[in-house]
């Protein structure tokens, strides 16, 4: 299975999957039609499933025409978003799987940004592989989702099981924040040196139109503030050893950045 990122909207990304020997793709959170057409001519594939994460505009912005381009495609997405998605034929749930061209997938549910918010684990074939984490807008690379409908103690709760994940995760989340994310970081978490690190480097990298998707979990759990609530830098930076406490004043704090 291959992933192939597109670019949308300002900063979104959408992710085609695709399968060169059935020749089929599934996509994850189509933004807007276009990209995902061009990027399927250009492959010659049949698409056959939308992944949904949850229901915001950005995310869903291109399941109704991509349903009427391929009428026999199946949308996939979280169980508590039902009503909310555009087309939606499966309403997935915490633990379940389903096999997409021909890989399982495991779901987390991972409520905070929304309620009903899904992230899509395909996990290695070969354990010395990294695994792919579609997780929409819950983690980002050094960040994570602002809480419109959920709570700071769901948030932990949902980052918890992410970072569980083997730290060779690809982690494909859905916005170009990076740079933004890690310029917070430096706020709460400055003496970081591997932080310092992945600040520059990034910073490089967008400053060539390079994209930072996907990260990496390992990197995440040494940089991210939004995985370290247990680490005595960012207890500190909130006044707390509270593990939701922290997290929730971390937040506020990216809030207001």
């Amino acid at each position: 299975m291959q992933v192939y990122r597109l670019p949308a909207l300002s900063d979104n990304y959408i992710f085609v999957l695709h399968d060169r020997h059935l020749n089929q793709a599934a996509v994850v959170d189509p933004a807007q039609p276009q990209p995902v057409l061009e990027c399927l001519a250009q492959l010659g594939a049949d698409l056959i499933a939308i992944l949904n994460t949850h229901h915001h505009s950005d995310h869903i912005g291109g399941n109704q025409q991509l349903m009427e381009r391929f009428p026999q495609l199946q949308v996939y997405g979280g169980a508590v978003d039902r009503g909310r998605i555009p087309g939606q034929h499966f309403f997935l749930e915490d633990g379940d799987r389903l096999t997409i061209l021909g890989q399982e997938a495991q779901i987390f549910f991972v409520p905070g940004h929304t309620k009903a918010h899904i992230a899509y684990y395909f996990p290695p074939a070969d354990v010395s592989e990294p695994g792919n984490l579609f997780c929409g807008d819950t983690l980002f690379a050094g960040g994570c989702g602002r809480l419109f409908e959920g709570t700071p103690a769901q948030m932990v709760n949902s980052l918890s099981k992410l970072r569980n994940l083997p730290d060779n995760t690809q982690i494909w989340c859905a916005h170009e924040y990076t740079l933004s994310n890690l310029k917070f970081a430096l706020t709460v978490d400055g003496d970081n040196p591997k932080l310092q690190e992945r600040f520059a480097s990034v910073k490089e990298a967008r400053q060539n139109n390079q994209p930072t998707v996907p990260s990496v979990l390992g990197l995440e759990k040494l940089t991210n503030p939004f995985l370290r609530w247990d680490q005595p830098s960012l207890q500190a930076a909130a006044n707390s050893t509270d593990p939701v406490q922290t997290f929730s004043r971390i937040r506020g704090k990216k809030d207001l950045f």
